[in-house]
Formats: structure tokens, sequence, C-alpha cells
């Protein structure tokens, strides 16, 4: 979903995948598209094991799940009715929502930029008996026609790792009919100006809210092998309103009563105090 560790931090050797890539430290600088692109498919395939090891129990074989929080689309029927529905789920990783969709008699395409993790979503359609197709792409260069879809979604999928947050809405406006459902979580905003880090240390301000700043893990030459964009919430306003995008609700899921898991640097201690997903709920204009 995310690992943004404290940007003030280069102690990021704490994975195979930091392993595999060489990740040295922390560079405070920008990256840009192609760049992002690059290091994030390196590092969700190298990471694709140990993230589905770690996560494939909360996030189901089939389930949709939207956040850390627990918000299950069962419950809250963000996409409304998906029965006969063409729905593109962008950043899939193993395709558990694609999955709980197609069950649900919709009919998804799932996408993401990593051959692992979508090695992984080929595994679970074995599994399940439920397989659905996969595309490997970017989220800002989606290989569709124009009104290919009448949903998309994204369960904190593509969006944080591409530079250019408007090219993904434009892409989406485009492959996604008039009157089509766009529907995306991401981490909070607000977040960013905390540590990550799921105890006490969490609840203190270490940054700006203002600073657009990507976080960029490098290896000992300098090259990218992580890349996570922020944005404030007007940023993502903004750049819906551009693309054709009306955002009609932004749900901020409060951590449930007896949810004791803590997943990265969501947590019950900071989660009763301020929101860690938000989640934009957009209807393409026709």
């Amino acid at each position: 979903m995310t690992r943004a560790d404290d940007p003030e931090s280069a102690e990021v050797q704490g994975s195979s995948a930091e392993h595999a890539l060489g990740t040295a430290g922390v560079s405070k600088r920008t990256a840009d598209a192609a760049e992002s692109r690059a290091a994030n498919r390196l590092w969700w395939d190298a990471d694709a094991d140990d993230y589905q090891a770690e996560h494939g129990g909360f996030l189901g074989l089939s389930d949709f799940v939207w956040c850390p929080e627990r918000l299950h689309e069962e419950q809250a029927g963000l996409l409304g009715d998906v029965r006969g529905k063409r729905v593109l789920e962008i950043g899939c990783g193993a395709a558990s929502c694609s999955r709980w969709l197609a069950d649900r008699g919709a009919l998804p395409v799932g996408l993401d930029i990593s051959a692992g993790m979508l090695r992984h979503a080929a595994e679970g359609g074995r599994r399940s008996g439920t397989a659905v197709p996969l595309v490997q792409a970017s989220a800002d260069c989606l290989p569709f026609g124009a009104d290919s879809f009448d949903l998309a979604c994204s369960a904190f999928g593509g969006v944080p790792f591409v530079a250019d947050v408007g090219a993904v809405f434009r892409e989406v406006a485009r492959v996604v009919r008039p009157g089509g459902r766009w529907v995306f979580a991401v981490t909070h905003p607000m977040r960013w100006i905390f540590p990550d880090d799921p105890g006490p240390t969490g609840l203190t301000v270490t940054q700006s809210y203002f600073d657009r700043t990507p976080y960029v893990e490098i290896d000992a030459t300098g090259r990218a092998t992580y890349v996570e964009h922020h944005r404030t919430l007007g940023d993502y306003v903004r750049a819906l309103s551009e693309a054709g995008l009306r955002l009609t609700d932004l749900v901020e899921p409060e951590w449930p009563a007896g949810h004791t898991e803590i997943w990265g640097q969501w947590s019950p201690l900071r989660g009763r105090l301020f929101p860690g997903t938000a989640i934009f709920v957009c209807t393409l204009d026709s």
C-alpha cells in the first residue's frame, strides 16, 4: 500500500526487496514520470512475495478491502451495483478486488505495473477458480480505447506512485464512459506530516503538509529504487476537476472498535486521533 518512511531517516535496509535493489538511503529530490515508473516497477517486482506473505491474509483471496481500517466494499457500496459492469482495477496487486467483483457479476480487468504482483494475481485466480483478465501497464498510460469501462477503482493502487496525478485522472476520464464512476483510496494526505511510525513517535509533526517533494529511496549510484508522491487534498480535487471528474464524496474511514492489527503506519493509536485513508468517489461528467 505505502512505505514512505520518515524522510529524515536513511535506515531503509529492512526487507529482501531493499537488499535485492541495493537501497542505500533516502534522497530529498524530485522524480519524473519515467523514473517513477522504472523505480516502482522494480520495487513491486522485488517486494511482491513479501507483500503477499505479509498482507495476503488481511486482503483475502477474493475480497474488496478498501484500506487498513477494514472498510469493505460489501458494506460501503461505493461502486454501486456492479453486475454486468465493465470495471478497471488500477494497481490491482494480487487482484483480490477484481475477483470479488467478478464473483458479483462484474466484468473486471486487473491492471498493475508489476509483473511480480500480477504473478500473484494469476495464482489467486487459479486458487479461487475465478480468473480475471490481467494487464501490465502504468496508471498514467492506460492501454485501452475510449469509453472501454463503466467504472474504475483503485484500493491503494497506482495513484501515489506516478509523478503526474493529472495524467492518471485524464486517462481514467478517457477510458471510462460518460456518467461512469471512479473511486480510489490513498493514504490520507495529512499523514505526510508525520513519521511512518505506528507508535507515539508517529504523533509528532516532522515536515510540512505543503512540501510536495516525493519520497525517493536510492541505491549507491543515486538510482531511484522506490518513489512515492505526495499531494494535498486540494491538489487531488483540482486535478480531478481539470480532468472532467466530479467529486461526489470524500470518505475518511474511522478506525473501527476491536481492530487491533497494525499495518505499517496504521495502528489503533493513530487511528483514534486522525484519518489514515482518503477515498475519493467521483463521476465522469456526461
